[in-house]
């Protein structure tokens, strides 16, 4: 079987950059990329990692989805002036042309097919491409929102014309909703298109009338086209977590894809000045999870936005880890979904009710009158009370964000109690466990009398089921103390090992 989680990052990349003033396009920058690169490398992540050099997509590859009028356009630009430059990124919508940019784009295709050659091959089990300019929005016969070539695109057309590839799952958690590769696959069986974005009733960008949730896809593509709009901004981890559960991974394991893509844009997380939503780097542990388990966990992730430097670094690191196989972190916040996300969810099932076996025997009603209908009456209101609670999210507050940030990480990524587990016995870990967890802490039994002989005396008299439940209570005793989360000890009764799953119960009740 293959293991291993490819990396795929080329600082080139990083020479792709604006020339002149341009309010819509100027935080597409550089350190996005290099930041990234940064803090996994500040976590002693990049070690673990297997490099994948990236490499040029061909010509060949690119007319995959584009066309030839496109590709000579991009072509080029890399010996126009400023000026020129700046004419031709006029005729499209928020993109911007460098010398370097047709060398970098090719550079993120290439990357891109050389992190699915990686995983088909099984070179790897899964893996990370950091790439830019990114390429969900880019269509046919245009750049747009930052995007020349569309990467995951040109990836799926690849992985099915070299492999045999016949269902592949793109997954889009951008904030904005990726129109173009919507547009590639709208009519295409072999692929299903989910994207979750910020919508508002069609106020924000890009505006269209195909981004909503009756988008369904056309022709032999009708089914297949899953749009998930969000009507309000301050979207957080219940919110996200409720469109895998209800309608994504429902979906997803009926339709059983071979291969799944992610257009991983971290402007969907907290303080971002695009997405305006609150949902803090561990979320996105939680959704790669999820997908690792779909495809025999051949998952391609690719960097698509992400304008907040320390958020988008952190929810990054926070996706490597997950596809190393550390444990997921534990969520905060509030945990259940806020009315306008159970709005949006209920109509994209609604929606797809005739083309999927797991919503067709439920009654989902359509919801025409929802909450957020009245949006324009809240904008006259000078103080509004928003839905959720705390709203970091404009782009003066991102050194707050940013402090916010630093504790909150220090706190997920060292949790109390630890993720440890306590056990009396080694021998009987490794019969429970069905993977090695290299953080167990063994007792010994002069360590169980230790910490239960003020309450049972009798065990120095070696009685196994005093013993027994002695480790049971010393164990307990860690968990209260937090020096554990949680713990195993055997039962001398039967030939059984005991399982103490008290993490969640001890942490969130006998704290309080």
């Amino acid at each position: 079987m293959a293991s291993g989680t490819a990396l795929i990052y080329d600082e080139e990349m990083t020479s792709h950059k604006l020339l002149w003033n341009d309010p819509v396009c100027d935080i597409e920058v550089p350190e996005r990329l290099s930041c990234c690169y940064e803090q996994l490398k500040s976590y002693h992540l990049v070690e673990r990692c297997v490099h994948v050099p990236a490499r040029e997509g061909s010509e060949e590859e690119i007319l995959l989805v584009h066309s030839s009028e496109h590709l000579e356009v991009a072509k080029s630009t890399q010996t126009m002036n400023e000026e020129e430059l700046r004419r031709v990124s006029g005729n499209y919508d928020a993109f911007y042309f460098h010398p370097s940019t047709y060398r970098c784009a090719r550079l993120a295709v290439g990357a891109t097919l050389q992190l699915v050659d990686a995983v088909m091959s099984g070179q790897v089990c899964n893996g990370m491409a950091l790439v830019r300019p990114p390429g969900h929005h880019s269509q046919r016969n245009a750049a747009n929102g930052f995007c020349l070539f569309n990467n995951v695109a040109i990836a799926a057309e690849y992985a099915k014309l070299k492999y045999g590839l016949q269902r592949i799952l793109i997954v889009d958690w951008d904030v904005h909703h990726g129109q173009g590769t919507q547009y590639i696959f709208e009519e295409d069986p072999s692929v299903l298109y989910f994207s979750w974005h910020r919508y508002e009733h069609q106020e924000f960008w890009p505006s269209l009338r195909e981004s909503d949730y009756d988008a369904v896809g056309l022709g032999k593509g009708k089914g297949l086209n899953i749009n998930l709009p969000w009507n309000q901004v301050g979207m957080g981890n219940a919110d996200y977590l409720a469109a895998f559960f209800h309608v994504l991974l429902p979906v997803a394991f009926e339709f059983d894809p071979e291969l799944v893509l992610v257009s991983s844009g971290y402007d969907s997380g907290i303080g971002d000045p695009e997405g305006q939503m609150n949902a803090t780097p561990e979320v996105f542990a939680h959704l790669t999870y999820f997908l690792m388990q779909l495809a025999s966990g051949k998952l391609c992730v690719i960097l698509e936005g992400g304008y907040h430097l320390k958020s988008l670094s952190e929810s990054v690191c926070m996706t490597v880890k997950t596809l190393l196989g550390d444990p997921v972190p534990q969520l905060t916040g509030e945990m259940a979904p806020c009315l306008s996300a159970v709005e949006s969810i209920q109509n994209v099932r609604a929606a797809h009710k005739p083309y999927w076996k797991c919503f067709m025997y439920e009654d989902i009603p359509f919801l025409q009158n929802v909450s957020t209908r009245s949006h324009l009456l809240k904008k006259t209101d000078p103080n509004p009370s928003p839905e959720h609670g705390s709203e970091i999210t404009n782009n003066k507050e991102t050194a707050k964000v940013e402090r916010f940030l630093k504790l909150h990480m220090k706190n997920i990524l060292s949790p109390v109690p630890p993720i440890k587990t306590a056990t009396t016995d080694s021998k009987v870990s490794a019969q429970l466990l069905p993977v090695p967890v290299p953080l167990i802490k063994e007792m010994d039994k002069t360590e169980v009398k230790a910490l239960v002989s003020a309450f049972y005396a009798d065990l120095v008299k070696e009685d196994k089921t005093l013993l027994s439940l002695g480790s049971m209570l010393a164990i307990l005793d860690k968990i209260l103390k937090k020096e554990v989360c949680s713990g195993i000890t055997e039962s001398p009764s039967a030939a059984v090992s005991v399982a103490v799953a008290l993490r969640h119960s001890i942490h969130f009740g006998f704290q309080r």
